[in-house]
């Protein structure tokens, strides 16, 4: 587990494309949407004088007047999305199952199949430990896309069920029913803090078990998403300790970038200083979400003792028929 843990460190040290990518993904995915906010604020400021304290940090007057206009894509700049309060904004919708706002929704199912088409080829260059180049990367990608196209339904199935059934029978059922004739306040809070507990391991379970199912898919080449699950499931059940364990200690890992975050996070000054470490925490979280996929590819090829081993050979294109003329006869 701890060797495994290690080993994922070093491969996403030795795969420094992986991270440069996925950050410009991400950066890219973003990008329409913060120009057309920018135009927003822009068209709303004007030459005003609530520009100048606006540029320079926080002018809730101005703010209060632009939420009261704004539409799309405006409603979502609200104080929420500053520093750390984004951070927290975030866990919170999870924990109480509230889908991002509407003006987000297509920018959430873009990044949903761009790091469906990618998965396939970060897990293939992660799991070889070794360089494969832009054409070994993007035919994984290719041959991986509409296998985990098929993943992702059932695992949004399994996700829609955890988070409309079962939370409505935690938090609408459950909790309503151990709150009647209870009159102190900090036991109801406990009560909610461990139906949220429960609630959190159902779902981080559910995508540990979805998790070697990618790393089995690629490994393995598995062309049945049913046996690759099925599969995931069995890996977990034969290595529980060692499985949640390791995904305990990057759940730790990524917890230590969120409380370093919180240390530094900027406020609502506008400068480069605030952008760089914005821009250094995207780059955190792309890196632990590496090492989420590559400590776990390598316990499992550990446990196989199959270190560097996927089935699926590196494709190679054809020598052009010149090389047949130019060459000895």
């Amino acid at each position: 587990m701890g060797s495994a843990f290690v080993d994922g460190l070093m491969r996403v040290k030795r795969a420094p494309w992986l991270v440069i990518g996925l950050w410009l993904s991400t950066i890219l995915l973003a990008l329409p949407l913060s120009l057309v906010l920018h135009a927003a604020l822009g068209d709303h400021l004007g030459a005003s004088m609530a520009a100048q304290p606006a540029a320079e940090g926080m002018n809730f007057d101005w703010w209060n007047e632009f939420l009261a206009q704004a539409s799309g894509v405006g409603q979502t700049f609200v104080p929420a999305i500053l520093g750390f309060a984004a951070v927290l904004k975030n866990l919170s919708g999870v924990a109480d199952a509230s889908g991002p706002p509407s003006p987000l929704v297509w920018v959430v199912a873009a990044q949903m199949i761009v790091s469906t088409f990618l998965i396939g080829g970060v897990l293939d260059r992660l799991a070889r430990d070794h360089a494969i180049g832009a054409g070994g990367f993007f035919s994984a990608c290719g041959v991986c896309f509409f296998r985990f196209l098929r993943l992702s339904v059932m695992s949004m199935s399994v996700y829609a069920f955890l988070f409309i059934t079962v939370h409505r029978w935690l938090f609408d059922g459950l909790y309503s029913r151990l709150l009647e004739g209870l009159t102190v306040e900090r036991t109801a809070f406990f009560y909610r803090l461990g139906l949220y507990i429960v609630f959190g391991a159902l779902v981080l379970f559910a995508n540990l078990i979805f998790d070697y199912a990618k790393v089995r898919a690629v490994v393995e080449d598995r062309r049945s998403m049913i046996g690759a699950l099925v599969a995931g499931w069995r890996f977990v059940r034969r290595n529980p300790g060692a499985a949640i364990g390791l995904y305990a200690m990057n759940t730790l890992a990524f917890l230590a970038v969120l409380l370093l975050y919180y240390v530094v996070a900027p406020g609502a000054s506008a400068n480069a200083l605030a952008f760089a470490v914005g821009q250094l925490f995207i780059v955190l979280r792309v890196i632990i979400r590496l090492q989420f996929a590559a400590s776990q590819t390598a316990l499992f090829q550990g446990r196989l003792a199959h270190a560097g081993y996927v089935a699926r050979p590196v494709p190679k294109w054809p020598d052009s028929p010149s090389a047949e003329a130019i060459g000895p006869a």
